[in-house]
């Protein structure tokens, strides 16, 4: 079969694209798909790279967000059946000894992946692979953190760095669905007019300016007796932006984050967290819950998965470089 593979770490130049990999195979309580698309995320390019505690074995096919087709049950499967549209649930489970599809194990890049079938989300009819391939690490994410995690509420004001990536266009999408006003910062002046396009009420350039003093022009300083400031910031990129981050919450208001990108040591004045009153909550990924109700925004029409290119599975390489390269708003998705 075709196939995308490394053979070991390193850039861009180990990624092969090879037609006689050889075809996996279906084990009891497992299915085969015939993978239709696979979407990118930064988690593919740390593998590809190698990181620091983790083995992989080689050689692999990287690609956690997996859509296609069922076209064969392992014995003891009958809740599926052969050619239903089926998205991958990448949250590693006990049947998969807790691996990671796409890091552990073989993904999506290729024809064919094999995975169990307690890992298969049903697509319903009116949502492409392509949108259903872009959900799981990035929005699944963004939706546990805003929503389930967040409970972000109409008519909050929400703060979203780093709002061009998979994550931060997916937060904005969400809280502009649940009636928020949206803040949204970015690097470049083209990114910040995709992110009005997409429904962001107010956007900062954070390459020219402090964000921190952009925000504050736009909903007032935060006072110690109220007024001023976001309800909610959204902050999963780190490298030293939580100090202003913190500034641009108004008393009681709530700091979300589900990683940090750029950096995971912070500089916080604590002061700030027990004077305004501060909630910081941590999310950790998604639940099949989530991705579940996320696809059902997708499927009514509440919620459009913002994907930038979708290119053949040969032009691999080209979409790491984008996404390497801070090119990428919203998702690259990968057809076979």
């Amino acid at each position: 079969m075709r196939a995308a593979v490394i053979r070991e770490h390193g850039d861009r130049d180990v990624i092969t694209i090879e037609d006689d990999y050889p075809e996996p195979v279906t084990q009891p309580g497992w299915v085969k798909l015939r993978v239709r698309a696979t979407s990118l995320n930064f988690h593919d390019i740390f593998s590809r790279r190698g990181m620091p505690g983790i083995t992989l074995p080689f050689p692999l096919i990287i690609g956690s967000d997996i859509a296609g087709e069922v076209v064969e049950l392992g014995d003891g499967v009958s809740d599926w059946q052969i050619g239903d549209r089926v998205l991958v649930d990448p949250e590693p489970i006990a049947e998969m000894d807790f691996k990671f599809i796409g890091e552990q194990l073989d993904g999506g890049r290729a024809e064919y992946c094999c995975t169990h079938a307690g890992q298969l989300v049903r697509i319903p009819d009116t949502v492409s692979y392509e949108a259903a391939a872009s959900l799981p690490l990035a929005y699944a994410t963004a939706y546990r953190m805003m929503v389930t995690r967040g409970q972000i509420e109409s008519g909050e004001k929400v703060l979203v760095l780093g709002a061009s990536g998979g994550v931060g266009t997916g937060c904005v999408l969400l809280a502009k669905r649940f009636g928020c006003e949206v803040i949204a910062c970015a690097s470049s002046d083209e990114k910040l007019a995709r992110l009005k396009d997409i429904g962001a009420d107010h956007v900062v350039n954070y390459s020219e300016r402090n964000f921190r003093e952009g925000v504050w022009e736009i909903v007032g300083k935060p006072g110690f007796k109220g007024g001023g400031g976001v309800d909610v910031a959204v902050n999963a990129t780190g490298g030293n932006t939580w100090k202003d981050t913190i500034r641009c919450l108004s008393k009681g208001g709530r700091l979300l984050t589900c990683g940090a990108t750029a950096g995971y040591e912070e500089e916080v004045d604590v002061r700030y967290i027990w004077t305004f009153e501060y909630d910081i909550r941590g999310s950790d990924g998604w639940q099949r819950g989530d991705l579940e109700a996320l696809l059902g925004f997708v499927a009514d029409g509440s919620f459009n998965p913002v994907i930038d290119k979708v290119l053949p599975l040969e032009e691999v390489k080209e979409a790491e470089r984008m996404m390497e390269e801070r090119e990428v708003f919203g998702k690259i998705v990968l057809t076979i």
